[in-house]
This record gives structure tokens, C-alpha cells and sequence, in this order.
């Protein structure tokens, strides 16, 4: 008689750095937020819009473009600082970015027409999500005990009481 034992093949699921966490989510924000203005491009009358000069109702300018630069490239620095900032600064700026950015997304949708409210409501959606993830993660960034705890500092503290 042979007795057949399943062992259960359990995945690893190794505790991930919140400097990753973070800089996953503005690499998924980033592509998030340029895809949107690709896929912009195939509403009706942008592209002759821009052909005329004009976005949305902006003239394009050097300024306008060098704003538009600025924006996108948020994001995109905020990958490499939250991989490279010191916890302290790095929680602090992850919280301030993100908090302008979740108006300045929502700002998106002023003069949308309700043809394009699901694109504008899911796009504009899943960037909020994504910034209130980055939100949560500064937030709880996890920290270390002033004096740590265990046994041996027990003992230490126990003795110091005498």
C-alpha cells in the first residue's frame, strides 16, 4: 500500500523595500500617465488641433512644451529618488509629490465632454490609486526602535534598574 503525501509547494514571498515599492509605483504612473496622452492623440480634432498650433485651447509655445517636460519628468525623477533618497527625505518627498499630483491629475479631466468621461474616469482613477499607494507606502514607512528590544537588551535594562 503506498501512501501518497502532498507537500505544498509554497512560493517565497520575500519582503519587498519600500524604496522599490515606491519606485515600482512611479514607474507604473509614468507609463500610466504617458500612454493617456498617446492614446489622446486619437481623439477626434487633437491632431489638427496641434497641426494648428494649439492644445487645447494653449497656443504651443516654448514655455508651454518646457511645462509639459516638467510634468512628465516628475514622475520619472521620482523613480530614481525614491531608489536613492535617505528614508527620512525620501518618506518626506514621496508624501509632498504625490499629494500635488493627485489635484494636478484630477485637473485632467476640466473641459471633458461626457463621450470621454470612462477614459478620463479610468485613467484619472488608476493614477489616483496608484498615488494613494504611494501615499500609504511613505506613510507606513517602516521604522526602526530607538533601543532595541529582545533578551539580551532586556537584561541590560533590567540590570541598569538595580
Amino acid at each position: 500500500m503506498t501512501i501518497r503525501t502532498t507537500t505544498p509547494n509554497l512560493l517565497d514571498n520575500p519582503p519587498i523595500p519600500v524604496q522599490a515599492k515606491l519606485a515600482a509605483a512611479w514607474t507604473s504612473f509614468m507609463f500610466l500617465y504617458v500612454y493617456v496622452d498617446v492614446l489622446n492623440f486619437y481623439k477626434p480634432g487633437v491632431v489638427d488641433g496641434i497641426l494648428n498650433g494649439l492644445v487645447w485651447r494653449f497656443d504651443i509655445s516654448s514655455t508651454l512644451l518646457t511645462i509639459f517636460l516638467v510634468s512628465v519628468s516628475i514622475p520619472a525623477l521620482m523613480v530614481i529618488l525614491s531608489m536613492t533618497l535617505p528614508a527620512r527625505v525620501n518618506r518626506a518627498t514621496n508624501l509632498v509629490v504625490a499629494s500635488l499630483l493627485i489635484p494636478y491629475s484630477i485637473f485632467n479631466a476640466a473641459g471633458a465632454t461626457w463621450d470621454w468621461a470612462a477614459f478620463y474616469g479610468i485613467s484619472i482613477g488608476i493614477e489616483v490609486l496608484l498615488l494613494a499607494f504611494v501615499l500609504r507606502s511613505a506613510w507606513t514607512w517602516p521604522r526602526i526602535s530607538a533601543v532595541p528590544s529582545g533578551p539580551a537588551t532586556t537584561d541590560l535594562r533590567q540590570g541598569l534598574r538595580r
